[in-house]
This record gives structure tokens, C-alpha cells and sequence, in this order.
């Protein structure tokens, strides 16, 4: 038996601004599957978390709703506690970074740092969009990286070279709130002097606290040299106030991080626990921070840095994870592969993504795929054709011959014993976070369970006269290595665990609870504990994703396909905005459909690639007028079928209707492919 350890683990705090998705979903089931070991194996282990609920996409979003952004968060953090919930994510607590409790422990340690010298104050020059009357946070700033030139990137950092630079660094910026090019303006900020902290962090990594790949990643922003952060927000923000300033708001990623401190000491309110003990400089308990690799910067740095300034402890270990693929490329919204935690639960049974993600896992900051083929098999292979299929192939004779009653003796002791003795491997495994290891592991023993009721055939001896014993003996064997197994998988398949141990008639299995086996014991009559996935229910979760898009990117009619002078439709919010790909496109071909009293076949050239598009434009146009021109589609509006044929777009055109209907034609010098900003 292990020494008792005391255990927090925190994940990455959901920003409450739109829905979780499978994306979010690999690092709460990786985290789960650790708490939950930990827990088995015994530990005092809390796992919290809490929503993001602060900066200026909430604001800009709640205003646009009509709403408060109190309001806004509080919506937002209800689906995000039912997803989480219905993916079997049990955290000991979920709170809200909107928290009297975060409030004063991001004033203390912001207090502290500039008491201890480590906070300055600057005059900078902001991007400030002189329409919406407002100074620009980084992610609302987009154009071209400064290092490697890519575009479309957002003001802090670049998604493709990893690159991290100020705002007025950027290359053609535009204001994602207005479409303007932002002015620069002076504003007085408050800065964390990191650099103080370089040797401090330098130790820290070399002992092991971050991955090689992290520890890699770090030595280079070592090189660069490590840069003052602004840890101030200028108003209009939705925020904390900064202490002694009149105007100014701590920036969300200072007080994000210290959301997971805030959690945890609103649960220690609640349940009499010492929350020093956790924090204190000298602790002795460990502090575990599960994240993406895209915040490695903050959690790596800066998190650490703050931490030891204010005079708590630093992290236990950072464990970063890749990003998730689905059938090897980025998720889509148009393929329907970009899918919400909802839309999968409303199609299929969360344990199959616990299962198959954990299969993927290592401790390693490697991307993983989702292949939606290989994991309707392996699901059905492994879970439902090894691991279920050993109790369903046993329970029934152990039924209907013996009452349910296992029998007095275990018969292949040295088998079970070689199960029993395997925990601890796999259980190092869990630990390591290699979860792929310790799955491969598991399903070998259910190789052998298998190969041994195969091997002892129960179906040829339950007709054979006088083998009533034998026949119980190796039923009850099957049954007991089952256990052994199913405790294995209760991290991943909590549900199904449940539902084993009820079946099995007992406690709630530990660890250690299946070193011996169950003798003379009875067992509950035995339901079936996990269905085969069906492919057809994977596809609908697809095209039900595809809806999504659709819905978020309005009309859906390509004979209606103008914006005319009608009222202004019901507003959506800028994240929704931003998800409509525009495009210049040029009109290869025009074709008339005689069956049609509307629709023109538009062949359209989008910067090499051709699309089919169906466009409601026939009174106004004469196919013979439109070929060569330029005009703007919907790139990534889902295709639909149409009598005619694939309608793979939409083309935009304003005016009341008839002949006064006007295609949107674009400035001399665009392209067909370029992608309107």
C-alpha cells in the first residue's frame, strides 16, 4: 500500500463564452482519469475548477445579448456544469473566477508582487478602434505574425510559429470589433517584472516540474529573454478593479490562474479544510496543473513567477497535452467535425470518447486523433467484445444453474493471482499519465480472460451430466477475473463501474479491493453494461454538427440568398460572426435551369479550387453577363442538396428583390481566395 498523499489537481478554466467541445474534452477526461486513480489508490485528492469568466469578449457579447454579463457567465456556466457532469468529470468543485473569493486573492498577491518591487509602471502605446471608442485586448487584434508573416493571426501570439509579441508588433492589423485598423494611443499600464524571477524559474524546470518538450520550449523564451507583462486592462473591461487606480482592471489571465486557488478555498469553506496547508510556501502536498500546450507561457512562467512573489508554493508539475484532430485534420465546422459535448451526448454514450481518448493518451504533449471509423471498432472490439462479453458469456449459467451463487473455491489461483499482480504495473502507468500503456495492458488480461473461458468451454460442459461443479468453477473464475478488470477500468468507465459492481454485489471498488477473489459470494442478476456503438448514430452526430454551422451561419435557402432592405434579423454575437468564412470568388460559369424560375448554376472559382453554387439571382442576371466577374461567397457554409444537384456555398447580393437584386462585387485588385477581414 502506497503512503497517503495529499492531492490538488486542477484543469485549464473554461473561457464562459461558448460551448464546451470534444477539443475542450481531452484534457477533463485526462484529468478525470487521474483523479479518479488517485482517489482509488487511496489519497486525499481534491480535483476543482471553475469558469473564465472575465475580459472583453464577455463584455462585447453580454452587450450585444441586450444583457448584464453577470447574466451572460452565470447561463454559460450552468451548460458547462451539465456537460461536464454528463461526461462523468467529477470535480470536487466547479466555481467561477467572478468570485469574492478570487477578487481578494487576486488583490493579495497583486499587492504583495508590487509591495515586493516586482510590479513597474509604463506608458505604453495601445491599439484603440477609434469607432467603438475602445482600446483593443490582444485577441481582438488580428493580422499578420512579425516572425514568420502568417496571416489571420491574433495579437498575442501566432498559432503557427508559436511566436508571442505585442499587438503593435502585428503586420496589416485590423479590429475584430469594428473591421477598422486600429489607431495607437497612449495609456498608462501596470507590468509584472518577470525577468526578476528568470533564476527562480530556470531551477524550477531543471527539477523535473514540466515535461522535456515543455522544459525545451522554455529554454528558447530563455534566450529571447523574458519580458515585462502587462497585467493591466484599461476600461471599458469586465473585471477586477486594480487597487489604487481609478480606471484600470487586472487583465484575465492574472487573475485566471488564481480562479483555481479561489475554487479550492471555496470548497475548503464549505468542508472545513486547511487551505494554507495546500498553498503555503513550504508545503508538502502536491499541486498538479493539467493544460493544453497553447498556455504553456503563462502556466510555465508567469503562474510560477507570481506565485513565489506573493509567497505561496509553485506548482507540484505542469503536464501540457497536444491538440485533438478528428480523421487526422483540424476540426471543421463545415465537415461536422467540430462538435459541441452536447450534440455527442445527444448521439452517443460518453464512455466510448472516455475510452477511446484514453487509449490515445500518453504523457507526452503529442496531438491526438479522433478517427471516427477505428473508434466505432475499437470501442466494440475491446469494450463490448473482450471486456463485457467475458461477464455475459459466464452470468448466465451462474444464473440459471446456481442461483446467482459463485462457487466456494477459486480453481486457477495462480491465474488470478497473475491478474491481481499486473495492478501494479498498470497502476504506474496511471500515474506516468500513460494511459495508452495501461489500457494495451488491460486489454491483454482480457485476452487471457477470454482465452480461458474459450479454452474451458462452459457451453459444451453445461450439457455434459455431472459437471455441475466444474461448470461453476469456471464461470465463477470468469466473473472474478472480470472484476479484477473492471476495477482496472473504473478511472475511465466510472459509469460502467457502477453498474459492474452492482451487478457484482459489492462496495465501491478501491485499488487493492480485488486481491482476493469472491468466494461463495451471490451475485445481482446480469444486465447488459455497455451497447455496441452504432456507425449510423456517429454519422448523425456529424450531420447534426454540420446543422450547427448552419444555423449559427443564418439562411440556409439558396433561392434567398440577399440582403435586402428587410428589418435587421435578431443580432448574433461576434464569436458566431467570426466562424462565416468570406471569400472572393470569380464566376468561371453561368448556366440557366429551365426547371428553376430563380436559380442560376454558378461555377465559381475560389483561388484554385472550383464550387458548384445554386444562387436566387435569375431575375436580375443573364448567365451570360456574369462569367469572369468577381463577387464574395460563404466558403464554409455546409453543402446541401438541392433537386439540381450540390449546392457547395452561397453567393451574397443586397436590394429589395426582381430585378433589383445586386451581387457584392469587390474593389479592383482582389483575387479569387482572399478572405474578406
Amino acid at each position: 500500500m502506497p503512503d497517503k498523499r495529499k492531492i490538488l489537481i486542477t484543469s485549464a478554466l473554461p473561457y464562459a463564452n461558448g460551448s464546451i467541445h470534444l477539443g475542450h474534452l481531452v484534457e477533463y477526461i485526462q484529468t478525470d482519469i487521474w483523479s479518479r486513480f488517485q482517489k482509488m489508490r487511496g489519497h486525499e485528492c481534491y480535483y476543482v475548477c471553475a469558469d473564465d469568466a472575465h475580459g472583453t469578449p464577455i463584455m462585447l457579447r453580454a452587450r450585444l445579448e441586450g444583457i448584464e454579463p453577470e447574466t451572460l457567465i452565470a447561463r454559460i456556466w450552468q451548460e458547462h456544469t451539465a456537460d461536464f457532469a454528463d461526461f462523468h468529470i467529477d470535480f470536487d468543485h466547479y466555481h467561477s473566477t467572478h468570485s469574492p473569493e478570487n477578487e481578494q486573492l487576486a488583490r493579495a498577491i497583486y499587492v504583495k508582487n508590487r509591495d515586493a518591487g516586482h510590479i513597474t509602471q509604463k506608458t505604453i502605446l495601445q491599439a484603440y478602434d477609434p469607432e467603438a471608442g475602445m482600446f483593443l485586448p490582444d485577441r481582438f487584434i488580428k493580422g499578420a505574425c512579425p516572425k514568420c508573416g502568417a496571416e489571420d493571426q491574433y495579437g498575442d501570439n501566432c498559432e503557427v510559429c508559436g511566436a508571442t509579441y505585442s499587438p503593435t508588433e502585428l503586420k496589416h492589423p485590423v479590429s475584430a470589433v469594428s473591421g477598422t485598423k486600429p489607431v495607437e494611443k497612449a495609456s498608462e499600464h501596470l507590468f509584472f517584472q518577470l525577468a526578476d524571477f528568470e533564476q527562480i524559474l530556470k531551477d524550477w524546470h531543471l527539477a523535473g516540474h514540466v515535461q522535456t518538450e515543455v522544459a525545451n520550449k522554455l529554454g528558447e523564451w530563455f534566450e529571447a529573454g523574458l519580458a515585462d507583462w502587462d497585467i493591466s486592462r484599461d476600461a471599458p473591461y469586465f473585471g477586477f478593479p486594480i487597487p489604487d487606480t481609478e480606471d484600470k482592471y487586472f487583465y484575465v489571465w492574472l487573475d485566471a490562474p488564481i480562479g483555481y486557488m479561489a475554487s479550492f478555498r471555496h470548497f475548503c469553506d464549505q468542508h472545513s479544510i486547511d487551505f494554507d496547508t495546500f498553498w503555503q510556501a513550504d508545503s508538502e502536498t502536491e499541486l498538479y496543473h493539467f493544460i493544453g500546450k497553447d498556455i504553456i507561457y503563462f502556466h510555465a512562467l508567469f503562474w510560477p513567477a507570481m506565485l513565489h512573489g506573493a509567497g505561496y508554493r509553485k506548482p507540484s508539475g505542469v503536464f501540457a497535452h497536444g491538440f485533438l484532430t478528428v480523421d487526422g485534420a483540424k476540426m471543421s465546422k463545415s465537415r461536422g467535425t467540430f462538435i459541441k459535448a452536447r450534440t455527442y451526448l445527444e448521439h452517443l454514450n460518453p464512455e466510448y470518447l472516455r475510452y477511446y481518448f484514453a487509449a490515445k493518451l500518453s504523457r507526452r504533449v503529442d496531438d491526438i486523433d479522433l478517427n471516427l471509423e477505428d473508434f466505432v471498432q475499437r470501442v466494440n472490439a475491446d469494450l463490448v467484445g473482450k471486456v463485457v462479453n467475458i461477464a455475459s458469456r459466464c452470468a448466465g449459467f451462474i444464473k440459471k444453474r446456481f442461483a446467482n451463487q459463485l462457487s466456494e473455491t477459486c480453481v486457477e489461483p495462480a491465474l488470478y493471482a497473475e491478474f491481481v499482480q499486473a495492478g501494479e504495473q498498470i497502476a504506474d502507468y496511471y500515474e506516468q499519465r500513460e494511459y495508452g500503456r495501461a489500457v494495451r495492458d488491460i486489454m491483454k488480461l482480457a485476452d487471457r480472460a477470454n482465452q480461458y473461458i474459450d479454452e474451458k468451454a462452459p457451453w459444451v460442459i453445461a450439457k455434459q451430466t455431472g459437471e455441475e461443479q466444474a461448470l461453476q468453477d469456471i464461470c465463477s473464475m470468469g466473473i472474478n477475473l472480470f472484476r479484477v478488470l473492471i476495477g482496472y477500468l473504473k478511472p475511465i468507465l466510472p459509469s460502467m463501474a457502477n453498474q459492474a459492481e452492482i451487478f457484482l454485489n459489492v462496495e465501491p471498488m478501491t485499488w487493492h479491493s480485488q486481491t482476493e477473489p469472491l468466494i461463495a459470494h451471490r451475485l445481482n442478476p446480469f444486465k447488459p453494461l455497455m451497447k455496441r456503438v452504432d456507425m449510423d448514430n456517429v454519422q448523425n452526430m456529424v450531420e447534426a454538427s454540420k446543422t450547427d454551422l448552419a444555423a449559427q451561419t443564418q439562411g440556409t435557402e439558396m433561392a434567398d440568398t440577399t440582403l435586402s432592405q428587410d428589418p435587421i434579423a435578431d443580432v448574433i454575437d461576434y464569436e458566431a460572426f467570426a466562424q462565416i468564412d468570406l471569400r472572393i470568388v470569380r464566376i468561371v460559369k453561368a448556366e440557366s435551369i429551365k426547371e428553376a424560375d430563380k436559380l442560376l448554376r454558378l461555377t465559381l472559382d475560389l483561388g484554385g479550387e472550383n464550387r458548384q453554387v445554386f444562387a436566387g439571382i435569375k431575375s436580375a442576371y443573364q448567365p451570360q453577363e456574369l462569367a469572369g466577374r468577381l463577387t464574395v461567397m460563404v466558403a464554409n457554409l455546409a453543402p446541401r442538396k438541392m433537386r439540381f444537384g450540390l449546392s457547395e456555398g452561397m453567393v451574397l447580393a443586397a436590394g429589395p428583390g426582381g430585378k433589383d437584386l445586386f451581387l457584392l462585387s469587390p474593389d479592383s485588385g482582389a483575387q479569387p481566395g482572399m478572405r474578406i477581414k
